[in-house]
């Protein structure tokens, strides 16, 4: 047992369904659930990337990101870095990721994203400081340490990077292929929080994905983490994956819950094969039935609440003293393209292959393949594939969703008054389609507020989606793209 497990008490070992943990996240009737089982956005933004165009490209970001420039005083900044490689496929993986083992790659990308970085930082403004760093992928750790260290320290140099204890480095590891020197340069560079990709523990399911991971792999890296001073870790958890069993997955949960990571995500898999073509190795026939998932997510819910953790919305949890929860406690939870924030009125910026910006009133994508990513940037251009310049409509819209998404209530007098409107009747298409989740016991509604329900907490993007403008417009099944179910 690695040094970071703690040993299995009584409480989880049969974990007591007290009436605070079943009040607290009781999952709605199985009708209701079934009922509310469709297609949707995770609303990490609104409107969500579905909606970018690529009659917005890199002039209309610069004008966006000049326009912030200009605001007065000191600019606080989100900084996303998308690394897309990764050594072999997870049949799962619905990311933007190239499948190499040619490490040499990796040098090679990090000088195009330190050019990327000195073409933006001019329209940034002379004073702004990162105060929430994040790598994702692809696999982060793809990049040795040297070349990681060169990258983070070329960042500093032109987008100068935090030294404030409230800073918010993050980055996403494969404890599959982490080097042993890995942790103690993470914690020489400033890195605060790790997450790391476990998804399921059971080797039949691993087998099932391509993706085999031993308990040692993982529980050795957050000891090693743990070792150098980061001070949270985060793990990845996926329900309705091929072959998975409640039994199974039940063995996963407590497993990981004995190394007590401060946060968990537990995603419902997406299956979406004609998006994703690693996903076409996924046998349709080995993925559990509606029921079956609904009974996985169940057995999350029941495991993580009896063991102390909160739920903070979505897919989250967090033991009771994380940030996160600190801040959802005093109204200050945010949401962006990272997931759930304290950071995100900061303006984002995405660096590399389809990384997302998030400056001003726009949102603004890179190219999703590496050749004209890199074309852009060789010829001095920003990399700029398509986005969006927020309206009127999407501003009120995106503060209606954020607060349903970070704490399940919508302050009607606020945003009447921020926005000088009449709610009920700004908002009378959305009231009219939120009326059925009222009746299913997902939603109240009371003088000045609209909340969701404990029940309703778990159905977040459907109480959300009523007030989506896109959604509901003539044609706009028919030219959607496949997204996640929110069940």
């Amino acid at each position: 047992m690695g040094r970071g497990r703690l040993p299995l008490p009584a409480a989880i070992l049969r974990p007591p369904l007290t009436a605070a943990a079943v009040s607290l996240h009781a999952l709605p009737a199985a009708a209701v659930l079934r009922r509310c089982d469709r297609q949707g956005p995770r609303y990490t933004s609104y409107p969500s990337a579905q909606q970018f165009d690529t009659a917005f490209g890199a002039a209309e970001m610069r004008q966006h990101a000049e326009h912030a420039a200009a605001r007065p005083g000191p600019r606080l900044l989100s900084l996303y870095v998308h690394v897309p490689f990764c050594p072999s496929p997870c049949f799962y993986c619905g990311c933007n990721r190239l499948i190499t083992r040619d490490t040499a790659r990796g040098p090679w990308y990090c000088e195009q994203l330190l050019q990327e970085a000195a073409l933006i930082a001019p329209l940034l403004g002379p004073d702004c400081t990162v105060v929430q760093l994040h790598l994702g992928g692809g696999t982060p750790n793809f990049l040795a340490a040297g070349t990681l260290a060169t990258l983070i320290r070329g960042l500093d140099t032109v987008l100068p990077l935090s030294r404030s204890s409230e800073r918010d480095f993050s980055i996403e590891l494969d404890p599959r292929s982490v080097p042993g020197d890995y942790p103690a340069m993470l914690a020489q560079l400033g890195f605060n929080r790790v997450s790391l990709g476990v998804q399921d523990f059971d080797p039949r399911v691993q087998r099932a994905v391509n993706r085999i991971q031993t308990e040692e792999q993982t529980f050795d890296l957050i000891d090693a983490c743990r070792d150098q001073g980061i001070g949270s870790v985060n793990i990845d958890l996926i329900y309705g994956l091929p072959r998975q069993t409640p039994a199974g997955f039940r063995h996963t949960l407590r497993l990981v819950m004995s190394a007590r990571p401060d946060r968990l995500a537990v995603y419902g898999y997406a299956h979406l094969p004609g998006l994703f073509k690693g996903q076409r190795h996924i046998a349709t026939s080995e993925l559990p039935e509606p029921a079956a998932r609904l009974e996985l997510l169940r057995i999350a819910i029941e495991e993580l609440t009896a063991s102390g953790y909160r739920y903070v919305g979505m897919d989250h949890f967090a033991v009771p003293d994380d940030e996160l929860v600190r801040a959802q406690e005093a109204g200050r939870l945010q949401r962006n393209f990272m997931g759930y924030t304290t950071h995100a009125g900061c303006d984002l910026v995405g660096l590399g292959v389809s990384a997302i910006s998030h400056l001003g009133a726009s949102f603004s994508q890179n190219f999703r393949d590496l050749k004209g990513w890199e074309a852009a940037i060789r010829s001095g251009r920003l990399p700029v594939w398509r986005g969006l310049a927020l309206s009127a409509d999407d501003r009120i819209r995106a503060e209606v969703i954020e607060g349903l998404m970070c704490h399940g209530t919508i302050e009607v007098a606020a945003i009447e008054r921020r926005h000088g409107i009449d709610f009920d009747t700004y908002f009378s298409d959305s009231l009219l389609r939120l009326k059925p989740l009222v009746e299913d016991g997902l939603v109240q509604m009371a003088a000045g507020r609209i909340a969701a329900t404990l029940g309703g907490r778990l159905l977040l993007r459907n109480i959300a989606m009523c007030f989506d403008a896109y959604l509901h417009r003539p044609g706009a099944d028919a030219q959607s793209r496949p997204a996640s179910r929110t069940v």
